[in-house]
């Protein structure tokens, strides 16, 4: 029997090249949108949680995701904050998610003292600001610009920098320019969209977060510490990843089954003859039906494993492109997209493999 359903697969090699290239599809397509908004999600995870704040006071009603909520509060505030008990350290920024010029993704404005306070920069090459307009970027950054080197002018926001300094990736940004100079660029001049806080020890998080809300004037301010930051930062938080996610699947499903679907249905309507010898030599209904099944559980495996193969090959393809950019596969969302295009292929061959259980032994082997 297993020879039976080799020789039925390789009877039409192209239509089962096409099937199996249909569930590789159903399968790069689930596993990419995932390794996309994960990546993305995880990037800004560890290079927030890099900067090396305990606390974040953010302004009211702003998203959880850094970048989105513009540059509401005052940089004055900074002040009353650095006057609290077990505050060590407070380090405003602006952080801004910009599309525009070439500068897709997050950028930082920072007061470098303060910020590399909260945990010192890394240096590969030069160093601290020494003007306004002077420009860090992380060594990922760098390897997306060959040949750059401190002292080279590079673009951001479509406002000329000077290169100063060269980090380790994994402290905020990739790109960070003075907080002055980008209030500036976006017209928020002594504003700012967040304050980093690092207390004197993690122990005493809560109680100057407390704190916070008792002194006037920043009451009205949510205070999070870095670990209930990370907590929100999930795919049900993340706004349209469960429906992007759901739509893609949905999709790859319906091109998984029409394509078995077809494939299964066509090669049932051939091998009406063969069917009928089969039955004639006493093969039940059950046997049939399992003779379809198997061929499609071939076709599912090969385009599986073709499917997971080539979504490292879009990965590779993806961070040739945009060095910058995290793309993660993950053995959880593999064995689910496994699953899924499996089950979506089975449920194509069901209604064939009926069909041909179903056939007449004597009318099968009276078909031309």
């Amino acid at each position: 029997m297993n020879k039976l359903v080799l020789a039925n697969l390789l009877h039409r090699p192209l239509r089962s090249i096409i099937s199996v290239l249909a569930v590789a599809i159903e399968v790069i397509m689930i596993l990419s949108i995932v390794g996309i908004f994960m990546g993305m999600l995880n990037d800004q995870k560890q290079r927030t949680n890099g900067i090396g704040a305990d606390l974040m006071m953010e302004p009211s009603g702003a998203s959880i995701f850094n970048g989105i909520s513009g540059a509401p509060m005052s940089i004055k505030l900074a002040e009353p904050l650095r006057k609290l008990a077990h505050v060590k350290v407070v380090a405003p920024a602006i952080v801004k998610f910009n599309t525009s010029g070439g500068d897709f993704g997050i950028l930082d404005g920072i007061e470098f003292d303060s910020f590399d306070a909260l945990k010192p920069f890394a240096f590969l090459a030069g160093g601290k600001f020494q003007g306004p307009n002077d420009a860090i970027i992380d060594d990922v950054f760098a390897r997306s610009k060959p040949g750059i080197k401190v002292g080279d002018p590079i673009t951001i926001m479509g406002h000329t920098f000077r290169l100063c300094g060269i980090a380790e990736q994994g402290k905020g940004a990739r790109k960070l320019i003075p907080l002055e100079t980008m209030g500036q660029l976006m017209g928020a001049e002594g504003k700012v969209s967040i304050f980093y806080i690092r207390t004197d020890d993690p122990a005493n998080e809560q109680a100057v977060a407390e704190e916070i809300h008792n002194t006037p004037g920043l009451a009205d301010y949510p205070v999070v510490t870095m670990q209930e930051w990370t907590s929100q930062m999930t795919p049900e938080k993340l706004p349209g990843f469960n429906i992007a996610l759901r739509t893609v699947t949905g999709i790859a499903v319906i091109i998984g089954f029409l394509v078995i679907f077809q494939s299964m249905y066509t090669a049932v309507l051939e091998r009406t003859r063969e069917i009928g010898i089969l039955k004639s030599m006493g093969a039940s209904k059950l046997a049939i039906v399992t003779v379809v099944l198997r061929e499609t559980a071939l076709l599912a495996i090969s385009g599986v494993a073709l499917g997971i193969a080539g979504t490292y090959g879009v990965r590779e393809l993806l961070v040739h492109l945009f060095p910058t950019q995290h793309f993660e596969i993950t053995g959880q969302w593999i064995a689910q997209s496994t699953m899924i295009a499996f089950l979506g292929s089975l449920l194509g061959a069901l209604y064939p493999a009926w069909m041909a259980a179903r056939k007449d032994p004597i009318d099968a082997l009276a078909y031309e």
